[in-house]
């Protein structure tokens, strides 16, 4: 089974988080500059919980499998800059980004909350580094809010809308960008 079919089940409406949502955490957990034991962050998906939503074990190994799966695929992705949206995700002429977006960005912003203190001990407060971490966090949530982003910004003397354009097209440059900045400071600091 997909992930998006094991996240359709009847059985398991409202008790995991959305395919966009799934996708925004993965690639989350895929830039953190620590890997994390995926027992770490898999109880997140079904919001916390320390037992699985799910009735039949073999549905929970499938689900493991496809979001380890998505790791396995983002991780490299974002190390040598090929990460790109998942499906689904792209602006929208009225709402300025599709629910999809908007989702994806409310999971990888969640993700970051658990890989945050690695993020704060390789990229402290004071330096350069920390800048690049802050506005990755920074378009995440203007693509996450679009529409205070907006006012926002229209209080600035900005037109918006272009802006949402270039954040969107930055974005993956960004994480991977990101990604492989974290991965130097690790290794530097060992």
């Amino acid at each position: 089974m997909t992930l998006e079919q094991i996240l359709a089940l009847p059985e398991l409406e409202g008790k995991l988080i959305n395919t966009a949502k799934t996708h925004g955490f993965v690639t989350a957990m895929a830039t953190a500059p620590h890997i994390l034991d995926p027992h770490e962050w898999l109880p997140f998906l079904w919001g916390g919980e320390e037992v699985a939503p799910f009735s039949d074990g073999e549905q929970l190994e499938s689900y493991i499998e496809q979001v380890i799966n998505l790791w396995n695929q983002y991780r490299p992705a974002l190390l040598n800059n090929e990460w790109q949206w998942p499906e689904g995700c792209a602006l929208d002429e009225g709402e300025i980004v599709t629910e999809a977006t908007r989702d994806f960005c409310e999971g990888l912003l969640q993700g970051y909350q658990l890989a945050r203190d690695d993020w704060e001990e390789i990229m402290p407060e004071d330096s350069q580094d920390n800048a690049l971490l802050g506005g990755v966090l920074l378009s995440l949530t203007m693509l996450y809010d679009p529409e205070t982003s907006l006012t926002t910004l229209a209080a600035q003397g900005f037109e918006g809308m272009d802006q949402f354009e270039e954040i969107f097209n930055a974005i993956p440059t960004m994480l991977c960008g990101l990604t492989m900045r974290g991965v130097q400071l690790v290794e530097a600091g060992e």
